[in-house]
């Protein structure tokens, strides 16, 4: 359903089939740190890669840390806390080749600036 391939942002996931509105497209595993473990993860290049969680940050695994940003989402996530994973859904219809999208700020719809500079 989805691979890693080359994107205008570096690497990037792109479906290999057409994926319908509402398809869960993955479930990544996370990592979760505590508050007080973060400080130094956020001094390493995992700094990219993590989701606010609680009162700290996990890591998707899989796939779930290689998904790019996008204000025009075509895919959303939502946190599983209870389950440790973070689920990526179909937004819209994506056809095959094209590269799946999330909106970092969590609601697709939201235009709010990141708190970082996406690369």
């Amino acid at each position: 359903m989805i691979k890693v391939g080359r994107s205008q942002f570096g690497r990037g996931i792109f479906a290999t089939r057409d994926i319908k509105k509402g398809e869960l497209i993955h479930e990544a595993p996370v990592i979760a740190s505590p508050k007080e473990e973060c400080k130094y993860m956020l001094k390493t290049v995992l700094a990219d890669y993590v989701f606010n969680w609680d009162d700290g940050y996990a890591i998707a695994l899989g796939y779930g840390s290689l998904f790019n940003h996008s204000y025009e989402p075509n895919a959303r996530y939502k946190l599983k806390k209870k389950d440790l994973v973070i689920r990526f859904y179909a937004y819209k219809d994506i056809a095959a080749g094209e590269e799946i999208l999330v909106n970092y700020n969590g609601d697709p719809t939201d235009k709010q600036k990141l708190w970082f500079e996406p690369k």
